[in-house]
This record gives C-alpha cells, sequence and structure tokens, in this order.
C-alpha cells in the first residue's frame, strides 16, 4: 500500500493535484447550485410583481 501512495516518489505531486482537482469540481458544483437557486428566486420575484403589475392593470 505504501508504494501505491508513493506512486514511485512522485506521490506528493500526484495527490495533491487530485485533491485540488476534486476541490475545484466540488466548487463548481456548489457555485452551479447556488446560481440556480438565485435565477430561481429571481424568476419568482420578477413573475410576482407581473402578476401584481397585471392585476392593478384590470383593476
Amino acid at each position: 500500500m505504501h508504494e501505491f501512495m508513493n506512486m514511485g516518489g512522485y506521490g506528493r505531486y500526484v495527490w495533491p493535484s487530485y485533491g485540488l482537482a476534486a476541490a475545484v469540481l466540488l466548487w463548481n458544483i456548489w457555485s452551479a447550485m447556488r446560481l440556480q437557486r438565485q435565477a430561481l428566486e429571481h424568476a419568482r420575484r420578477r413573475a410576482a410583481i407581473a402578476a401584481s403589475d397585471a392585476d392593478r392593470r384590470i383593476a
């Protein structure tokens, strides 16, 4: 197991690279989910404003 983790002396470069890649992927997923929530909230607010404006015009 130690030989696998050491990877012929390159383990100290390989494993942090894997860790950084995983962190970037997780950040990308988290950021996309956050932006989607913000976009949905913005769309809901705009729809509510449009509906209230339509109600005012009818009345």
